[in-house]
């Protein structure tokens, strides 16, 4: 028999603290806000406007990474979904910081780079802690994975 995730266990996994959430949420508004009213400045033309484009994309990604997943029948695809919107976070935590480097100055530069700095990094430890889990569940479904296969059918084993 294939073996099978714990409903419960990876319900569990994605049970995130709202107080956590709620933190994250504000921390990336407050980023936002700076990113739109505050008094940035950008060596380039045009530099301020994908900044904030991309400070939207991010926040949208943070908030896909907290979406529930109890609607996708599978668990192994919920774990699968949110170990994707975890990569998703990252890839668009690096394009805000490609971003970042066309800031020049400004009263609220400071605040806005360090801001997202603490930001990313509370994230990103945030992610690798429920990463571990969500990657344990996964690798479970394939620990002992060539002696069911062999099981399965014995004459299709190539080490046979």
């Amino acid at each position: 028999m294939e073996p099978e995730l714990d409903p419960q266990e990876v319900q569990r996994s994605m049970a995130f603290d709202p107080a956590k959430v709620a933190d994250f949420r504000a921390r990336w508004s407050r980023l936002m806000e700076l990113a739109v009213w505050g008094d940035l400045k950008a060596g380039e033309v045009g530099a301020l406007p994908k900044l904030r484009k991309r400070m939207l994309e991010y926040g949208e990604k943070i908030r896909s990474l907290f979406n529930d997943r109890g609607w996708i029948p599978q668990p192994r695809e919920q774990v699968k979904s949110v170990l994707t919107a975890s990569l998703d976070v990252r890839d668009k935590q690096q394009a805000v910081e490609k971003e970042l480097e066309a800031l020049t100055g400004g009263a609220d530069c400071e605040a806005f780079t360090e801001g997202f700095a603490a930001l990313r990094d509370d994230l990103v430890a945030f992610m690798q802690a429920h990463e571990e889990v969500w990657r344990d569940l996964l690798n479970r479904l394939y620990e002992g994975y060539d002696e069911w296969k062999a099981g399965q059918d014995p004459g299709n084993d190539p080490r046979a």
